[in-house]
């Protein structure tokens, strides 16, 4: 069991993620039928005047609790130094967001160096929290959940997001096509969190991306191993870390047949 850091209020690191992470989740909540603000930070990346709110009340909660660690937040990027860090995205699926469609979440992780401590996953529109703290296992509003438990990928929902315009989204689209009616079904809903912490809880059976950014995967790297899965690099097939070149998530068995079946697709190849 890893020792997980207190706060100088005497609260534990994942306390005060949840706190954090509901906070932010009900200004989501509130705004989600109104008018936003929306920005382009390139093409096809988007950000909202929300996530920029929920991203400073979190910076506020967390360094309330923790004023001496440092934060990496998608919108507003890194502050403070040292191995230890809060790792935040304030929306994940703010294209969702900005469309009205209410499949997003809150994502808080507290990481030493490229290990993941406290993972905290927050859809504040089904008001679910996943949470997990290392050597504690994993937890959706405080019951025990597990990876798939399927035998065979014919029998899986397997779960993937394309992100940005992107040669590996083409390449997904090519696998999962190559590999149909292999598998029960597929959904792409837009939030690579969400799609991490439904692999946790048993939802979908496997869950795929190419592109992904430490403040998408923190919590559910954490979610996903201490529910008994596995996350593994795209291009290596070892355990993935914060900064992957793409993922997998499932039970150990469902991975090692998914990818059996899968390797020689053009989607795992190096850039």
């Amino acid at each position: 069991m890893t020792n997980i850091p207190v706060g100088h209020n005497g609260t534990a690191a994942l306390e005060v993620a949840i706190a954090s992470a509901r906070e932010a989740g009900a200004l989501a909540r509130r705004r989600f039928y109104t008018a936003k603000e929306v920005a382009l930070k390139g093409p096809r990346d988007m950000v909202t005047d929300v996530d920029l709110a929920a991203e400073r009340l979190i910076r506020h909660s967390l360094g309330m609790a923790f004023p001496e660690l440092g934060v990496e937040g998608e919108e507003m990027g890194s502050a403070g130094a040292g191995e230890l860090r809060w790792i935040v995205d304030p929306i994940d699926g703010t294209r969702n967001y900005a469309a009205g469609i209410p499949h997003f979440c809150i994502c808080i992780g507290l990481a030493r160096g490229n290990d993941v401590l406290v993972g905290v996953t927050y859809d504040p529109m089904r008001d679910e929290l996943f949470s997990a703290a290392k050597g504690l296992g994993a937890f959706l509003n405080g019951r025990p959940i597990s990876a798939s438990r399927k035998a065979t990928v014919r029998e899986c929902i397997l779960s993937f997001d394309i992100s940005s315009v992107h040669p590996k989204a083409q390449q997904a689209f090519a696998l999962v096509g190559r590999l149909w009616p292999g598998m029960q079904s597929v959904r792409i809903m837009g939030s690579a969190a969400l799609g991490l912490a439904y692999a946790a809880c048993g939802r979908v059976d496997l869950y795929f991306h190419h592109a992904l950014s430490p403040w998408d995967i923190a919590s559910g790297l954490l979610l996903v191993r201490e529910a008994g899965g596995q996350v593994v690099d795209r291009v290596t097939g070892k355990p993935a870390g914060l900064s992957p070149r793409g993922l997998l998530a499932s039970s150990p068995s469902l991975l090692e047949e998914f990818m059996r079946l899968t390797r020689e697709e053009e989607w795992y190849r190096e850039e």
